[in-house]
């Protein structure tokens, strides 16, 4: 079972890795709620957008490394977390999804970490199901460090050097 980010710690590290500026979280019991005012940055990319596709195949073709730490985390692996994309009346929208729980019908659920900007009804935190088809990357933390997110770095170019450089930095280099 894959470790979920039930400390206020954990989720702060997922809301610097997705970009979110305000990401309010209120630990009540054993799971996080995420309660508040969401001002992520968002990131348009067209769907033709060679580098993003690029970094999406890739992500979509290394998911076994991502099920495997899911299924048998070493101690030094947290925070799963996986990309969804959900079809909107634009197009579509990718989303982090935390709390990954693989359900008995093959499906999956996960709560949204960011705030969608085009599914009207859902909010930050709301639990949602999804299909493996629809999964556009995956990330972990190992030792502190990000394993995976290839949809991060083609997006690092529109952010500014010093915290495309500081994001870098805490990525696992291969």
């Amino acid at each position: 079972m894959a470790s979920t980010l039930s400390q206020p710690l954990k989720w702060a590290v997922l809301a610097a890795i997705t970009g979110v500026t305000v990401f309010g979280v209120l630990t009540i019991g054993p799971k996080p709620h995420v309660a508040a005012e969401d001002r992520s940055p968002i990131v348009d990319v067209r769907t033709t957008d060679p580098e993003m596709n690029t970094a999406i195949a890739r992500a979509r073709g290394t998911l076994p490394t991502f099920w495997a730490s899911y299924e048998a985390p070493k101690p030094s692996e947290t925070g799963h977390a996986l990309k969804v994309h959900f079809s909107t009346r634009k197009g579509g929208e990718h989303i982090w999804m935390a709390e990954v729980t693989k359900l008995p019908n093959g499906t999956y659920s996960g709560l949204f970490a960011n705030e969608p900007r085009d599914l009207p009804g859902k909010r930050a935190g709301d639990k949602v199901e999804f299909t493996e088809a629809d999964i556009s990357d995956w990330m972990f933390m190992r030792n502190g460090k990000i394993v995976g997110g290839e949809t991060i770095k083609p997006t690092l170019k529109s952010l500014p050097k010093a915290d495309a450089d500081a994001l870098r930095a805490r990525m696992e280099k291969p």
